[in-house]
């Protein structure tokens, strides 16, 4: 079954707005909210970054349907595991059957501030296996102990540990932590926007081939991509919205090493908003942004999560509530 999410970037909207939000995509119809976790935003100016957990737990007293979940949060550097797979746990027995956790290997922005030394991609992916693993283990056993290269447990317990499973989603942009998905996740996500064959090439079939290695069905992975749109009956003003998430559209080198969100607002400043548009889809055509969607349905992702850079997001969710998910819920029908 499809599921169409809602991306609630905690990056631009501050902690009260972002549970309004959720709530008001849960009255549009939408299935899921996914919230970013930083401790910085992408821009200084305008920026906010509010406790994602907090949020969660505020959104979910004030919804009673949609799934929430992270996407994602870093369980390896100012996070411990086990605090992270506490957490979600608690929220899990607030909201039971509606949590789940979306994982990746980080950003420097997020915790080089914190007096973090920043390690290369092989020990930011080990750090990962390992936390993935060591909170899988704190969800299912009672008492936990744990020898890892980077994290211990010695007799550890969830002591309010949810009777539902909760989903562990693993975030990929190449084919390591796909296959790390594949081999043991719930979930995989990846974001939308960068060159195709990176999707058809790379990341699926490394996840779908993973999955079949470790005896599993590729099924058992839920395929979630964050899809950036920007979608307004007036086409120019959904162009120039994307401006806000110029910084998106900076290069993995122009970005490798920037920890400042004044520094990151200032390279993505120089930027013309025709670079700022290019990773997202643009049209004030409902059928435009079908058929531009339809491409990754039919790799196999069937969990939706759209994310629209512009600051009326009410607007944007309605539009997109009544124009555009009736007809991708159709597709699958």
């Amino acid at each position: 079954m499809l599921q169409l999410g809602y991306k609630a970037s905690s990056e631009q909207f501050g902690p009260r707005e972002i549970v309004e939000l959720t709530v008001f995509a849960e009255q549009q119809g939408f299935d899921s909210v996914a919230m970013s976790d930083h401790f910085q935003p992408w821009r200084h100016t305008g920026g906010h970054a509010p406790f994602v957990f907090a949020a969660l737990a505020a959104a979910g007293e004030r919804t009673r349907r949609i799934r929430l979940g992270t996407s994602v949060v870093t369980p390896t550097f100012r996070y411990h595991p086990a605090i992270v797979a506490q957490a979600v746990a608690t929220l899990e027995c607030l909201y039971p059957g509606r949590v789940w956790l979306g994982v990746g290997t980080g950003e420097s922005m997020n915790e080089v501030p914190l007096g973090v030394e920043w390690p290369d991609s092989k020990e930011r992916f080990a750090r990962l296996k390992e936390a993935v693993e060591l909170m899988g283990r704190l969800f299912s056993e009672e008492r936990v102990s744990y020898e890892g290269q980077f994290y211990r447990a010695h007799n550890a317990t969830l002591y309010d540990r949810p009777s539902t499973h909760v989903p562990i989603y693993i975030a990929a942009s190449g084919p390591a932590a796909a296959r790390l998905a594949g081999r043991v996740a719930d979930g995989f996500i990846c974001t939308s926007g960068k060159n195709w064959e990176l999707y058809s090439e790379v990341l699926v079939p490394s996840v779908i081939e993973a999955a079949a290695k470790a005896g599993r069905g590729a099924q058992a992975v839920d395929m979630a991509i964050e899809i950036k749109v920007s979608f307004d009956t007036d086409r120019r003003r959904a162009f120039e919205e994307t401006r806000h998430w110029a910084a998106l559209a900076l290069s993995p080198e122009q970005k490798v090493g920037v920890d400042d969100p004044l520094e990151m607002e200032r390279l993505a400043g120089a930027l013309s908003i025709e670079q700022a548009a290019t990773r997202w889809i643009i049209s004030d055509d409902p059928e435009e942004h079908v058929e531009r969607i339809r491409p990754y349905i039919h790799l196999g992702f069937r969990h939706l999560i759209f994310h629209s850079p512009g600051a009326d997001q009410r607007r944007f969710l309605q539009l997109y509530a009544q124009q555009v998910l009736p007809r991708l819920r159709d597709l699958t029908a």
